[in-house]
């Protein structure tokens, strides 16, 4: 037996729960961005994906907070870039630690004692613990919301450098294994890449 939901019936936070529930596992970006007065944010988003390989881009989705925008969207609209992160095991109690309520002038990276390392491509730092990450540059910005209530600010960021560690490539593929991707699910919970089901596709 199914049950019939009705979103709009619903309040922010039932809708909430159901999506952060079921879709699942989701992966997780570690996002810097830099701010007017050079202060370096860091802040975990689990609305995030690829949107194409030609070229190259991700997405990331930065809820509003009772309609006002996070620190992560301002400064990408302010300085066009910024860098996005892959979440392996290895320090996720740091990007943990960075999900902390900052104010905009306080770098999340010194209290999670995460190590700046510069960029190739553009001005944003990105951090060295991560075994992947994107120098992005902004190409879309949307204002999403329902009616002129805006809620989210959903960025589209166009790769034009990448870095992988050593450890985690091999003829330009990725070891699973030697990234221990780090996925979100609901509440505290967070999942590791589990076994894998290999299914040939059809011709």
């Amino acid at each position: 037996i199914m049950i019939e939901i009705d979103p709009s019936k619903q309040t922010e936070r039932e809708n909430y729960k159901l999506l952060i529930g079921s879709v699942v596992p989701r992966p997780i970006a570690f996002v810097t961005s830099e701010a007017e007065d050079g202060t370096i944010n860091g802040a975990p988003f689990s609305y995030f994906n690829i949107v194409t390989a030609d070229p190259p881009m991700l997405s990331v989705s930065v809820q509003r907070k009772n309609g006002v925008q996070k620190d992560s969207a301002r400064n990408i609209l302010h300085q066009k870039n910024f860098v996005i992160h892959i979440v392996s095991k290895s320090y996720l109690e740091k990007i943990n630690q960075t999900a902390a309520s900052l104010a905009a002038d306080e770098s999340e990276l010194t209290l999670a004692n995460l190590t700046t390392v510069s960029s190739q491509k553009i001005t944003t730092p990105g951090v060295e613990e991560a075994k992947v990450r994107y120098e992005c540059v902004l190409e879309k910005h949307l204002e999403l919301g329902e009616g002129d209530e805006v809620s989210t600010d959903f960025f589209i960021g166009k790769i034009v450098c990448i870095h992988v560690n050593e450890e985690v490539y091999d003829d330009g593929k990725i070891i699973y294994d030697e990234l221990q991707a780090i996925s979100r699910l609901a509440g505290t919970d967070y999942a590791e890449i589990g076994p894998i089901t290999t299914i040939p596709r059809p011709d």
